[in-house]
């Protein structure tokens, strides 16, 4: 688990998550931790601690954790964390990573971050690979997954970004993440419309029948097991989650609200085409609460055991593969 923001609520999740039982290696500055956090430093991730005791992977930071008040000074580091994960994923020291929230803006501020969020920074790190954000729901029936087409864009972008090779792009690797990730042989996807009641034959906007229904007809063909386009009203509650295991949504609010509508706490966000296992809470830094002992583990929890289920999904495809 990566510290992410350490002006954010990201090191008091850490010994929350140890004390319900998750065993994993925390990888930041111990001065970031909440006092009295029982903590030992480790060599390497996965090395034994006594029961109880938070596994840390020390990364030094310039400046402490002000909760609330992010320091620029801090802002390379957070970046170098998660650098460092990555390597450390990447080698096969780790088994995957969980990242903790960071704050876009503050490390932009700070460091210069060019990136619009973690998962394209993840993606870069992976030598450019393509990936999708998907959110995941775990304490809902039956459930949700969602994959946003476009991300983190002003929405007067959508039209001209949310082209055929962005939506297929999604599907195909919503498909394959599926497969890999969550060892669904053949994965039932639904796409949302772009438009209201997706367009309406053309009456209210045209790109459903223009090129989204011919896209999805010609992945039909290859064999991908699709739905739509759909109307996103009417594609999120309990019957109509039942007949799909995942919905590519056209942007970022129409696939990310109905998720945390449905299952806030227990929201977990994957990032899909990656050679190694991530995983985050689908929250963010909640500089509001930070430092006042509030904070609620439940989506970092449901992020460290999703990750652990998705590592085990892909070992079984690996062993299978070659039996």
């Amino acid at each position: 688990m990566t510290c992410g923001e350490p002006a954010g609520i990201g090191p008091e999740l850490a010994p929350l998550a140890r004390a319900a039982g998750e065993d994993f290696t925390w990888l930041g500055d111990p001065a970031h931790l909440p006092s009295g956090t029982n903590w030992a430093e480790v060599a390497a991730p996965g090395d034994r601690v006594p029961p109880g005791t938070l596994a840390v992977l020390r990364h030094d930071f310039p400046g402490p954790a002000l909760p609330g008040r992010p320091d620029p000074a801090n802002a390379a580091a957070v970046i170098d964390v998660i650098a460092r994960a990555v390597a450390l994923a990447q080698s096969g020291a780790a088994d995957g990573i969980v990242t903790a929230p960071i704050n876009k803006l503050a490390l932009k501020q700070g460091a210069g971050f060019a990136f619009p969020g973690h998962t394209e920074y993840l993606a870069e790190l992976a030598g450019g690979v393509p990936v999708a954000m998907m959110l995941a729901s775990t304490s809902v029936e039956p459930p949700l997954r969602v994959v946003p087409a476009t991300i983190h864009i002003a929405l007067s972008e959508v039209p001209a970004a949310l082209t055929p090779d962005a939506l297929e792009a999604a599907i195909r690797l919503t498909d394959a993440g599926l497969r890999r990730d969550f060892a669904l042989p053949r994965p039932r996807i639904a796409v949302a419309g772009l438009n209201p009641h997706a367009g309406e034959g053309g009456a209210m906007g045209r790109a459903e029948v223009d090129w989204m229904a011919p896209l999805l007809d010609r992945l039909r063909a290859e064999g991908f097991d699709l739905t739509g386009p759909l109307p996103a009203d009417t594609m999120f509650h309990a019957p109509a989650r039942a007949r799909y295991d995942a919905a590519v949504c056209a942007y970022h609010d129409q696939a990310l609200i109905p998720i945390k509508t449905l299952d806030f706490a227990g929201g977990v966000n994957v990032t899909l085409g990656l050679p190694f296992v991530r995983t985050s809470p689908d929250h963010g830094t909640a500089f509001d609460i930070a430092g006042q002992g509030c904070a609620d583990a439940a989506s970092i929890i449901a992020a460290l055991r999703m990750a652990r289920a998705m590592v085990g999904a892909r070992a079984s495809a690996r062993e299978s593969a070659t039996t």
